[in-house]
C-alpha cells in the first residue's frame, strides 16, 4: 500500500535547480511518491524524434576536457582562446543511474534533434548499496572513469546548454553527496541529484512521441537499476515545430529496480517461484497509482516501456542477430507475445541468456528481475498492447533544454518569414 505521507495531490512540478547550487537532494521521505495532476498544456506540430545509432566509444581522452562543466560554453563555440570556426551549437544530456552511465549530445533539427555523439556503459554504481547503504569504492571508480569519457566528449563540442543528472543510487546512498563532489573534482562535471518527480517528468518528455494519439494515453514505465517510474501519460501537439509535449495525469516512483530486486532474490538461477516472489514484492507499490488512475478501459490505454528490459524482450521476440535500435524503438508487442518471451527467458539457463545477442553477459543476471517488474505492471494494467521505447531520460532532457531555448520556434519563424 502507498504510504499516505508520501502522497501529494496537485503539487506543482519542481523547478529545475540552478547548477551552481551543487548536488540537489530529495528532502522528502525515500519511499513512494505519488502525484495526480495534469501538466500545463503549452500552446505549441510535433513529430517523432528519429535518432540514428552512434557507435559506442569507450576510449577516454583528456582532449578538450572541461574543468567544472555545468552549463554554457563561455567561448561562444570558437574553440580554445576564441579562435577557429564557429560550429552549430549542441545540447548535452547525461544520466548516471544505478546501473548505467549514459550521454547524448544532439543538434536541433526542424522537428526534433539529431544525435551527433553518444556514450553508454554499464557501471553498476549501486552494487551492494542495498546492504551497506553506501556507494562502494570499486563502483564509484567505475563510474568516475565512465564520466571522464563523457567529460571529454562534452568538452570537444560547442555545447549551448546541458543537464547532467544522477538518480536513485546517489539519492539513497549516505555518501551520495561526497561522490558528486568527487566527480566534479576528478572530471569537472557538476552533476545534480534529481528528485523522483523530475525523473518521471523527464522520462515522460522523452517518450511522449510514442504515445498513440488515438488512445486514452499510455501507462509509461521506466525500469531503472534502483527505482521504477510509472506515469499515466498523454500528449498534446505543439505549435513550435518540435516534438509533442507531455501531459502527466498521475505518476509513482517505486524504490525498486533491476539491481535491487536481483540482489534480493538472485539473478543467475531464477526459478518460477523466485520470479513470482519478485512480482509479489513489487506489485503492492502500484496500489496508490492504480487508485489515482481510477477505473479505466484498458482497451483504450496502452503500455509504453522504456528500459533495457523492454528493449531486450523486443529484440528476443524479433530474433535479432544483434541488437538494432531502428527495429526496436517504436515497435508494438501484444500481451501474448510478451508472455511468450518472458516464459522463454525463464526457461533459459544463465549461460544461454548471456550468449543471447540482445542480452549479453552484463545484463544476463538482471533481465529476469526486469521481467518481474514488467509483469507486476501488466497485472495492474492488463492492456492488450505494449509499445517499446529505446529512448527516455536523456531524450527528455534534450527536449526540455531545446524547447526552453526556443530553438524550434525560431526555426519555424525563419521558415515562415
Amino acid at each position: 500500500m502507498v504510504d499516505e505521507t508520501d502522497t501529494w495531490a496537485g503539487r506543482r512540478a519542481a523547478e529545475r535547480p540552478a547548477r551552481e547550487d551543487g548536488a540537489v537532494r530529495d528532502a522528502r521521505p525515500p519511499r513512494q511518491d505519488v502525484l495526480r495532476k495534469e501538466m500545463p498544456r503549452p500552446d505549441m506540430p510535433r513529430p517523432d524524434m528519429p535518432r540514428p545509432e552512434v557507435p559506442r566509444d569507450d576510449k577516454p581522452s583528456d582532449r578538450g576536457r572541461p574543468r567544472h562543466w555545468h552549463g554554457r560554453r563561455r567561448d561562444g563555440g570558437r574553440g580554445e582562446n576564441g579562435g577557429g570556426p564557429r560550429y552549430d551549437p549542441c545540447y548535452a544530456a547525461l544520466d548516471l543511474g544505478t546501473n548505467n552511465c549514459r550521454l547524448l549530445i544532439a543538434r536541433p533539427t526542424a522537428n526534433g534533434f539529431r544525435v551527433v555523439d553518444a556514450f553508454s556503459r554499464i557501471v553498476r554504481l549501486g552494487e551492494g548499496l542495498i546492504c551497506s547503504g553506501r556507494l562502494g569504492e570499486a563502483a564509484m571508480t567505475r563510474a568516475v572513469e565512465a564520466l571522464g569519457v563523457c567529460a571529454s566528449k562534452i568538452g570537444a563540442r560547442n555545447i549551448a546548454d546541458s543537464r547532467l543528472i544522477a538518480t536513485e543510487a546517489c539519492r539513497s546512498a549516505s555518501n551520495g553527496d561526497a561522490f558528486i563532489r568527487r566527480v566534479e573534482d576528478e572530471t569537472g562535471l557538476k552533476l545534480e541529484i534529481v528528485e523522483r518527480e523530475t525523473e518521471a517528468r523527464l522520462a515522460a518528455a522523452g517518450c511522449t512521441p510514442l504515445v498513440d494519439p488515438h488512445s486514452d494515453g499510455a501507462v509509461l514505465f521506466d525500469i531503472g537499476g534502483g527505482s521504477t517510474e510509472v506515469v499515466w501519460l498523454d500528449r498534446v501537439e505543439t505549435r513550435d515545430g518540435g516534438p509533442p509535449a507531455a501531459v502527466i495525469r498521475a505518476w509513482v516512483s517505486v524504490p525498486l529496480g533491476v539491481v535491487t530486486v536481483a540482489e534480493r532474490h538472485g539473478g543467475v538461477r531464477v526459478t518460477r517461484d523466485d520470479f513470482e516472489a519478485m512480482v509479489n514484492e513489487f506489485r503492492p507499490h502500484l496500489d496508490g497509482f492504480v487508485q489515482a488512475v481510477g477505473p479505466h478501459d484498458c482497451g483504450r490505454l496502452h503500455l509504453l516501456g522504456t528500459s533495457g528490459t523492454v528493449t531486450t524482450i523486443a529484440g528476443v521476440h524479433l530474433d535479432l542477430p544483434r541488437y538494432d535500435r531502428s527495429q526496436v524503438d517504436g515497435t508494438w508487442l501484444g500481451a501474448e507475445q510478451v508472455r511468450v518471451v518472458v516464459d522463454r527467458l525463464l526457461d533459459m539457463p544463465f549461460s544461454e541468456r548471456a550468449a543471447n545477442p540482445c542480452i549479453g553477459v552484463e545484463r544476463a543476471d538482471l533481465v529476469l528481475a526486469g521481467c518481474a517488474i514488467l509483469e507486476a505492471v501488466r497485472r495492474a494494467f492488463p492492456c492488450d498492447r505494449l509499445r517499446v521505447a529505446d529512448r527516455g531520460l536523456r531524450e527528455g532532457i534534450l527536449v526540455e533544454l531545446m524547447r526552453a531555448d526556443g530553438v524550434w520556434r525560431r526555426q519555424a519563424g525563419a521558415v515562415t518569414t
